[in-house]
């Protein structure tokens, strides 16, 4: 994924962070938020 996907033009970020990493970015599935490094699932 390209850096100005994820990133705005202020270097803020639109997506969460991980509470148990810190440094990865949750990924979204519709119905949950998932981190692809440890595991963490949040569901909606």
């Amino acid at each position: 994924m390209a850096r100005h996907d994820i990133y705005n033009d202020d270097g803020s970020a639109d997506r969460e962070h991980c509470p148990r990493c810190g440094d990865t970015f949750l990924a979204d599935h519709g119905d949950r938020q998932h981190c692809g490094k440890c595991g963490y699932t949040e569901w909606e």
